[in-house]
């Protein structure tokens, strides 16, 4: 084999040489351009405007102050203590006149200066039967401004007498400890959102769903129901209990021979699971002869039981 000499392993070709130069420019100017940013930085930062940091305080503020106001309403929804700092100042620049609370029109209040919430609920306490006696009834109204009641109170004039047997009979089922706060009862079976938002502690979202899970049960059979509903903290079902009212506990059933399997997993007793169950029952059994056969499912217990049993049917 013929020797070849050492130093041509040490020559490039032409196209070798413009490579390795190629590849050295290219590492030359990745190595400076950290060094060279700070003065292209700084020329860019030259064409800022003047007032751009004022502009950008001014960004900052306006923020912060939305902030502020969401979490303040997400502090009302959560404990049920009813704010209303951002409407005090429309409040205080109502026009006062005399006014008989009874009668007057929710123009009038709105003139006096009340937001719209304080006026709906003052409209629910009269449509559902309540009476203003005196004028210091006005301070049983939730989300009313206390120094916005005092300034009320002497141009009230209830020029109709109002004897305690005519003013709100159902309040008699309210406990004392309850009375002054409890301005509204509201029927569970009969109620729409804007009823529920009128209790303290609930907001649109939670009278939603209070709403929606009245409708897939098919109504409530008791009052203590509501506390089943999603979201609704205990504190606050209880602050609300005795301005609940259960007049009719007529509820709408649901065939578990004829329903499909759609129809009942949207009960909020039955579910996927215990509807799947039924319908293989009805396959492999039959149609149910009577309510009780449905504790033959293993996961029907006792317990789950009582809870159907208002709320099916077999014809």
């Amino acid at each position: 084999m013929q020797n070849r000499p050492v130093n041509r392993y040490f020559n490039f070709t032409r196209k070798e040489r413009n490579g390795t130069i190629l590849l050295l420019c290219i590492i030359l100017l990745l190595t400076f351009i950290p060094i060279l940013y700070p003065f292209l930085a700084k020329e860019k930062k030259q064409m800022i405007p003047a007032n751009f940091k004022d502009e950008l305080a001014a960004i900052k503020s306006k923020t912060n102050e939305h902030q502020r106001q969401y979490k303040a309403a997400q502090y009302d929804d959560f404990d049920g203590t009813v704010s209303y700092t951002k409407n005090e100042s429309s409040q205080a620049a109502g026009t006062l006149f005399n006014f008989d609370p009874n009668t007057l029109s929710a123009e009038g209040w709105k003139k006096l200066g009340l937001h719209d919430k304080a006026i709906h609920t003052i409209q629910n306490y009269l449509s559902k039967g309540g009476k203003f006696r005196k004028p210091e009834d006005l301070e049983k109204i939730w989300g009313l401004n206390k120094a916005l009641v005092k300034r009320l109170v002497p141009f009230v004039e209830i020029k109709e007498k109002v004897t305690k047997q005519d003013n709100y009979q159902k309040e008699a089922a309210i406990p004392s400890t309850y009375r002054k706060s409890a301005a509204i009862i509201i029927d569970i079976n009969d109620s729409d959102t804007s009823d529920w938002i009128a209790l303290p502690g609930i907001g649109s979202k939670l009278a939603l769903r209070i709403v929606n899970f009245r409708s897939k049960l098919g109504g409530f059979k008791n009052i203590n129901q509501v506390a089943e509903t999603f979201g609704l903290q205990d504190s606050v079902f209880q602050k609300i209990k005795p301005m609940l009212l259960l007049a009719n506990s007529t509820v709408k059933k649901i065939n578990i021979n004829t329903a499909t399997l759609e129809e009942l997993k949207q009960h909020p007793y039955i579910r996927y699971n215990l509807a799947g169950l039924i319908v293989e029952y009805r396959k492999q059994h039959g149609s149910f002869s009577k309510i009780e056969e449905l504790g033959n499912i293993m996961t029907v217990t006792n317990e789950v039981m009582e809870k159907l049993v208002a709320y099916i049917s077999i014809e």
